[in-house]
């Protein structure tokens, strides 16, 4: 039989699931709070990838597998692709990942490589949403748009490797 949660170390993590952004906060007693909401979550690993999920309003087997830094998650037959990081590496990565001053530039904040880029040319992009994902030390960085903006120019492609400070996309202000 699996395990349950329990006590945990009082944490913070941007969870990142199809591009939607969720903050969780789990304090030392394993209460969680979703984007600030108390819920009331039970989780039991069943073995390496499959888990009971049981929330204020379902019971639900989950199956998450670990995809190179992101997670694929199904549920109820449904495939999601996620992204976790907690709060100490979210700071890192916002701090690396955008030059200040109302810049639209997303530079390589270390060396490393392009494992998605997930903005188009003329996409408009808000403030805080990712534009390139960036592995390096085998850990997977998600950049963020600095501003609010449409995706003028991308300089890379995934598979790309990149040096520290490469210029990786510009956002041009709205029309």
């Amino acid at each position: 039989m699996g395990q349950p949660l329990g006590k945990v170390a009082k944490m913070k993590y941007i969870t990142t699931i199809n591009d939607k952004q969720y903050e969780i906060d789990i304090d030392a007693q394993g209460n969680i709070k979703v984007n600030g909401e108390p819920r009331s979550v039970d989780f039991l690993a069943l073995d390496s990838t499959l888990y009971s999920v049981i929330t204020d309003k379902s019971s639900l087997q989950v199956v998450i597998e670990d995809n190179n830094g992101s997670y694929n998650i199904q549920v109820e037959g449904r495939l999601f692709e996620g992204h976790v990081l907690d709060e100490r590496a979210m700071l890192l990565s916002q701090r690396r990942g955008s030059v200040g001053g109302g810049s639209g530039e997303v530079k390589s904040p270390m060396p490393g490589l392009i494992v998605g880029v997930p903005v188009e040319i003329g996409q408009a992009v808000f403030k805080g949403q990712t534009v390139v994902i960036l592995e390096s030390m085998k850990m997977q960085n998600e950049l963020k748009a600095p501003v609010d903006g449409v995706v003028q120019t991308i300089h890379v492609q995934k598979g790309q490797t990149v040096d520290k400070g490469a210029l990786l996309v510009i956002i041009a202000p709205p029309a």
